[in-house]
């Protein structure tokens, strides 16, 4: 048994998913950068980029370009910031890919992430629908 957050949070549905299929979970980072920040994480528990195994990297990272492709349209941003922590930084150590809504003049400067918080479970449940609905 793995005592991992992720893992915990993908037998529990317990986030705002936004996208659920057999290769990868998303779902609203609860702090995020900027809301609508969404963290898609493979189902296969690994650590780092690097244990991923070989044939999963591309289906994983199809999930990750739908995720960021639908997020200007879903909700209104310019375009995405995806990234990628493998040890340093990395708060839960299980895989996990940040994309983050970005639009000009948002205020985000290189590597400093000041995180926000949703208002209520509500609005983060209304973010996380826009972006199911775009994606379905």
């Amino acid at each position: 048994m793995i005592d991992c957050v992720f893992c915990e949070i993908a037998e529990s549905s317990s986030a705002h998913l936004v996208l659920s299929d057999d290769v990868a979970f998303a779902f609203l980072d609860s702090r995020p950068v900027f809301k609508g920040h969404v963290l898609v994480v493979p189902r296969v528990h690994v650590e780092t980029l690097a244990d991923l195994p070989k044939d999963d990297v591309g289906p994983y990272f199809e999930r990750v370009q739908r995720v960021s492709a639908v997020m200007p349209a879903a909700l209104g941003s310019q375009g995405t910031f995806v990234a990628a922590n493998n040890k340093v930084s990395q708060s839960v150590p299980h895989l996990h890919v940040h994309v983050v809504p970005r639009t000009k003049g948002d205020g985000l400067r290189g590597f400093f992430w000041p995180r926000q918080k949703y208002d209520s479970q509500q609005e983060a449940e209304q973010y996380a629908a826009r972006l199911r609905e775009t994606l379905a």
